[in-house]
């Protein structure tokens, strides 16, 4: 059965080990729009928080697991190691850099970085982000930015970039990412550490900046130790589940240990890992995550799917208590 490409970015997911502070950081400061307050379906007793655009669109979200023991990451391979957040221009990130001194936030310098303008900065648990400009990107769109947002909307996020990938054996994650993905192998460009290999660019469906994952090798390091601040997965657009349902056959027919088809209720998933440990899902478009709660008050309220319904009371004990309402 034929399948439709991947079409880039469909959200990446985190670890923070304080829920409250990361609101404040991703929606005050970062000004995204918290779309869904909800649980880690695979351990309800901690929140799952999607900072998205307006609406939550695929390709813009930036999801994070609460873990509050979640102790401090050790740097190093086999892990995704920069997430890049786009915004629409040069002069956007102008602003964004003297918004980072006005709220202390730990940034470089502003540099150009494979053609585009980049400012690459942490959050409160040094969480690896790189802003994007898309001054001169062609590729798949972004979102909307949040008109509601404490950041101007010609200034705003409105779409996740690239994601960096640092591995030790880097044939073996090009070989998921051409042969059985179908992305493809644009160009290279010098390394982000010195002494070492080019760091190849691969990029599916329309590419462009929503669409490239960014392949590092480094055999100078020891295995990354996630923690608070890490990053837990990538996950990459399917156009609907009549596709991902192509791609489950898919994947297994490859013989690829996989989850199998996972219900999400906001999307349909497919969760597997490549050679060098990363942890990559497939994810489906929609439904999205206006069917529990309308558009005007997305994120204000414990989201449940209806299979987590019955045990409201007792998951709504087990949660720290946290106030994103208006």
């Amino acid at each position: 059965m034929s399948r439709k490409p991947l079409k880039g970015q469909h959200h990446v997911s985190a670890i923070t080990a304080n829920a409250k502070e990361n609101y404040r950081f991703y929606t005050e400061i970062l000004g995204m729009r918290l779309v869904k307050k909800s649980i880690n379906q695979d351990d309800p007793s901690v929140y799952h928080l999607f900072y998205a655009d307006e609406r939550g669109n695929p390709g813009t979200d930036l999801t994070f697991f609460e873990i509050p023991h979640a102790g401090k990451t050790y740097h190093g391979t086999n892990s995704i190691t920069a997430t890049s957040l786009r915004v629409p221009n040069d002069k956007a990130l102008e602003y964004w850099l003297n918004r980072f001194e006005e709220y202390k936030v730990e940034h470089d310098e502003m540099t150009r970085h494979t053609g585009r303008a980049i400012l690459p900065f942490r959050d409160f648990e040094g969480q690896r982000l790189v802003l994007v400009s898309d001054e001169h990107d062609n590729g798949v769109s972004g979102g909307s930015p949040w008109k509601d947002s404490p950041v101007p909307v010609e200034h705003a996020i409105y779409g996740l970039g690239p994601v960096t990938l640092t591995v030790s054996r880097p044939e073996l994650t090009e070989k998921v990412l051409t042969s059985i993905m179908g992305f493809r192998e644009t160009r290279q460009y010098a390394p982000l550490v010195e002494g070492q290999k080019p760091v190849r660019v691969f990029e599916t469906g329309e590419g462009g900046s929503g669409a490239e994952i960014h392949l590092e090798e480094r055999k100078d390091m020891e295995r990354e130790r996630p923690g608070r601040g890490s990053v837990h997965h990538v996950a990459f657009r399917v156009e609907n589940e009549e596709d991902m349902k192509k791609w489950v056959e898919h994947i297994n027919e490859i013989g690829l240990p996989n989850s199998g088809f996972v219900e999400r209720y906001y999307f349909r998933s497919l969760y597997f890992r490549e050679p060098n440990g990363i942890l990559f899902e497939l994810a489906t478009d929609g439904p999205g995550f206006e069917g529990d709660e309308p558009f005007e008050t997305l994120g204000e309220k414990l989201s449940l799917p209806p299979y987590f319904e019955s045990q409201r009371p007792q998951i709504e004990a087990n949660l720290k208590p946290l106030k994103t309402s208006k």
